[in-house]
């Protein structure tokens, strides 16, 4: 009985050793079915939130800048050429009087 409660012992007191050097060194964490747990570092866990921020703050950035494409799009957008082509073909007078030509040094 005791030399089960011996190997037991050392076992446990191995892996606790181990893991301790592990962490020490900044080594992944084995935990107690074998499997791998990476450290969390302060300064590096800071980096990824800020980057994350700052991804997030351009994604919805873009966001709206999609919705505005959308809006361009869906609303108006294949009468948009038509219109143009009407201005284009209208007389030479805008809506508020002022002539087009405006900036032209012609007489009449």
């Amino acid at each position: 009985m005791e030399f089960v409660l011996g190997i037991i012992a050392i076992s446990t007191f191995g892996w606790l050793a181990n893991n301790w050097i592990r962490a020490k060194h900044g080594y992944a964490l084995e935990d107690e079915w074998g499997g791998k747990t990476r450290r969390a570092d302060s300064r590096e866990a800071e980096a990824l939130k800020a980057e994350n921020r700052a991804l997030h703050e351009k994604l919805d950035a873009m966001q709206d800048r999609m919705v505005v494409l959308e809006k361009i799009v869906t609303d108006r957008g294949y009468s948009l050429a038509d219109e143009i082509e009407a201005l284009r073909r209208s007389p030479a007078t805008s809506d508020n009087g002022t002539p087009l030509t405006f900036g032209n040094k012609e007489k009449a």
